[in-house]
């Protein structure tokens, strides 16, 4: 009963048929993305030797969002987001079979490669906030957390299968398969979003883009609290998020391996992030939930700068394990507590800054890391980044004033 208890309470927000639908066309989806990510990776390295292409590669991928994301976020709170979500993936499709067709005819580049990413990141820098704005309005406030890291756990479980999936054809099929595959993988969130069940449309608005934009932003500013929550979320992806782009240069340079050690990584990152996300959705309320955050930070750059300095393959395994535990965990954490305390009206906005923030620490730590790694080594590198992050966040444990900021959130969530 016990058992039963706990598995009913860790998957409480499947008892909500829209949430069901969207996480299982999600789920599919974001796994054929890992395995287009598996193979691009390899490739653009493969193409270049230069782990600049890999930096810069992820950092085109994300400047649409820098660029687009705050105005994406204006129309997620003034249009049908359902839409704006299917809108996103038709993008990202397309361009997923014009990669497989540049592979089939051996005529890509890495400047192809590069456009294509770029406009991938166009789709999602309106998606993003779409999704983020009606993720809430599919189950009820007192799931929202639960449903929050559920959906944490289907982007780490494709973390998993996507690697394995796309090692497997990569070997067997070829690289045109690896991006066939995330092509037609897009038609099972078309599907979940044709399906489900909208509750919340926001009301059209007649006000300027740029006016609704500074309210978000003013929203934002007085909202005690949420600007802190804002800037832990970029101080963590600019720090420990980097750590799987460069992957395959630990593999090459440090363990000289092949896609195999490559794919184990990737594994073994994907499944610390589900066993964080299940410890998440597991736990009741938490007491002093920042201080837990900040916890889950210092171990996760601690992690990471070990992983660094490893040359076992064993304890490399199980190190980048547990700063997948601990970024899923502090970013679940992190997007919980926005989530709770800003109103569907405001929603849209609101996410899409977070969203900014979130997203740009990937590709500015990317690039800075591209840029270092030639000259100082990739162990070097990484290590910095995983003590810098340790250093700053015991600075928010130490620094009363910001973490009462950031705990005076939390009471405002509950």
């Amino acid at each position: 009963m016990a058992q039963s208890g706990i598995l009913q309470r860790t998957f409480r927000a499947f008892q909500r048929r829209n949430f069901r639908l969207m996480w299982l066309g999600a789920c599919t989806s974001t796994v054929g993305t890992f395995v287009q990510q598996f193979a691009q990776s390899w490739l653009v390295y493969d193409l270049t030797k230069n782990p600049f292409y890999l930096g810069l590669d992820l950092f085109l991928g994300q400047l649409p969002i820098i660029l687009f994301s705050l105005v994406g976020g204006v129309f997620a709170d003034r249009l049908d987001r359902r839409k704006m979500l299917l809108g996103s993936q038709y993008i990202q499709m397309t361009c997923a079979f014009v990669l497989a067709a540049l592979f089939f005819t051996h005529t890509v580049t890495i400047w192809e490669i590069l456009a294509l990413s770029f406009l991938v990141g166009v789709g999602q820098s309106f998606g993003g906030p779409a999704y983020s704005a009606l993720l809430p309005t599919l189950v009820p406030a007192e799931d929202l957390a639960n449903a929050i890291a559920l959906n944490s756990i289907q982007f780490n479980l494709a973390r998993v299968l996507g690697p394995a999936l796309g090692g497997l054809a990569y070997a067997s099929l070829g690289a045109t398969w690896c991006f066939a595959l995330n092509g037609l993988s897009f038609l099972a969130v078309i599907a979940s979003l044709m399906l489900i069940q909208v509750r919340f449309v926001p009301p059209k608005s007649k006000e300027s883009i740029l006016n609704s934009m500074k309210e978000g932003l003013s929203f934002i500013h007085q909202r005690e609290g949420l600007s802190a929550l804002v800037l832990l979320a970029f101080i963590m992806t600019l720090l420990g998020f980097s750590l799987t782009a460069f992957l395959p240069v630990i593999v090459q340079t440090v363990f000289h391996q092949g896609p195999q050690t490559y794919e184990l990584l990737l594994i073994s990152s994907g499944a610390g992030s589900i066993v964080g996300g299940l410890l998440v959705a597991a736990s009741e309320k938490l007491k002093r939930q920042g201080y837990v955050v900040l916890l889950t930070l210092i171990a996760m750059g601690g992690s990471i700068a070990g992983f660094a300095l490893s040359r076992s393959l064993f304890l490399s395994c199980l190190l980048i394990f547990v700063s997948g535990v601990a970024m899923m965990a502090s970013a679940s954490l992190l997007l919980s507590l926005v989530q709770l305390i800003v109103p569907d009206q405001m929603r849209g906005r609101v996410m899409s800054v977070y969203n900014l923030a979130f997203r740009l620490g990937i590709p500015l730590g990317s690039l800075g890391l591209g840029k270092v790694i030639p000259l100082i080594g990739i162990s070097t590198a990484l290590a910095g980044t995983g003590l810098a992050l340790v250093v700053i966040a015991v600075f928010f444990v130490i620094a009363m004033r910001d973490v009462a900021i950031f705990r005076r959130s939390i009471r405002q969530a509950a």
